[in-house]
């Protein structure tokens, strides 16, 4: 299993990113972003279930969207309005679901971790 992630850079707040996380050999169906400012710790930003919902942190609410593309096996967070306070490391995750498609309740695999820095 592989997780990688890419669109990282530094913007001016106000400005968007479009991250994406390539999978490898996994289902993208329970999904998530985190991040992880220096000297805090990680924090879920969003997650993608396997019906289709999403849910995010109230942070980013109305500014990031979740999404994924099946077909191509890639999650996606498009960040818009971003802010100072956006600025960290972002990793995308991957976790199991059970027979009734469920999504189990920890993130099993991670990606290497993609930069955001806004100023």
């Amino acid at each position: 299993v592989q997780l990688v992630e890419s669109g990282g850079g530094s913007v001016q707040a106000g400005g968007s990113l479009r991250l994406s996380c390539a999978v490898s050999r996994y289902s993208t169906d329970c999904m998530g972003w985190f991040h992880q400012a220096p000297g805090k710790e990680r924090e879920g930003v969003a997650h993608i279930y396997s019906d289709g919902s999403t849910s995010y942190a109230d942070s980013v609410k109305g500014r990031f969207t979740i999404s994924r593309d099946n077909a191509n096996n890639t999650l996606y967070l498009q960040m818009n309005s971003l802010k100072p306070e956006d600025t960290a490391m972002y990793y995308c995750a991957a976790r199991p679901m059970d027979w009734r498609r469920r999504c189990l309740g920890d993130y099993r695999y991670w990606g290497q971790g993609t930069q955001v820095t806004v100023s």
